[in-house]
C-alpha cells in the first residue's frame, strides 16, 4: 500500500477523519456569546473533562478568562445556519444570541450560558488553558450535563434523536451508518485473549449513549 507524504507548509498536517462540531458559550462582560468549534474532544470520563482549541483573537477567550467558565453544547442538524453563523461572525460586532434567536438558560454555574435548543449542554469550569502556538487549548471539568428529554431512549441518550453535526473538509456532515459494536467486533481476531476493554462513560442511570 503506497502512502502520501501531506504537508501544511513545511510540516505535517493535524487532520482527523471528522471533528463534532459544538457551539461554546461565555460570558463576556456579562453579556453571552456563542463560537462555533470543531476542535473540541474529551480528555477525561472521571473526573468528567472535555478540551476546546480556540485561536488568539477569538471574542469568547475573553470571556472564559473572565470568568474562568465556559459551556459546550451540541447543536442537531436543525441548527445548521446558525451554527455556521456564530462562526463567521464575531460577538465584538454581533449579538449572535439574538440573531439566532438562541433561548439561553443557566445552571450552578451563572457565568456558562446553555443554548435550550441544542439537545446536550455542558456547562464547565476551567482546569487549564495553554498556549499551544496558533490556538490555546482550554481544559474544562464538566459540572452540569443537560439533555433534551426527546433525545432520549429507554433512559440513555440517543445519537440518532441528537443528530449532531461533524466538520469534514470544508463541508458539514452527520453521523453514517454503524459498522460493528464497540468492545465486541475486534474479539474474533484473538477469542482467547484476555479482555482489557475500557470502562464505557455514561453507563449510569439516566446516563449513557445509543
Amino acid at each position: 500500500m503506497g502512502k502520501v507524504i501531506l504537508e501544511q507548509g513545511t510540516g505535517p498536517v493535524p487532520i482527523l477523519a471528522a471533528y463534532p462540531v459544538v457551539l461554546v458559550g461565555s460570558l463576556v462582560n456579562d453579556k453571552p456569546d456563542f463560537a462555533t468549534v470543531a476542535w473540541t474532544g474529551v480528555a477525561a470520563s472521571n473526573p468528567p473533562t472535555i478540551s476546546i482549541a480556540l485561536q488568539h483573537h477569538r471574542y469568547s477567550l475573553k470571556g472564559i478568562r473572565q470568568n474562568m467558565s465556559f459551556s459546550v453544547n451540541i447543536p442537531s442538524a436543525d441548527l445548521i445556519k446558525e451554527t455556521d453563523y456564530c462562526g463567521l461572525v464575531s460577538g465584538a460586532k454581533f449579538d449572535k444570541v439574538k440573531d439566532c434567536g438562541f433561548k439561553v438558560f443557566y445552571g450552578k454555574s451563572e457565568t456558562a450560558p446553555l443554548i435550550e435548543q441544542c439537545p446536550i449542554n455542558h456547562a464547565c469550569e476551567v482546569v487549564q488553558i495553554l498556549d499551544l502556538g496558533s490556538h490555546e487549548l482550554i481544559i474544562g471539568r464538566i459540572i452540569e450535563t443537560y439533555v433534551s428529554e426527546e433525545c432520549m431512549t429507554d433512559g440513555r441518550t440517543d445519537n440518532k434523536k441528537v443528530n449532531p453535526i461533524f466538520f469534514t473538509y470544508g463541508k458539514y456532515s452527520l453521523l453514517g451508518k454503524g459498522v460493528g459494536d464497540a468492545f465486541r467486533v475486534g474479539r474474533s481476531i484473538n477469542p482467547k485473549a484476555k479482555i482489557d476493554a475500557p470502562q464505557i462513560p455514561g453507563r449510569g442511570r439516566g446516563t449513557g449513549i445509543k
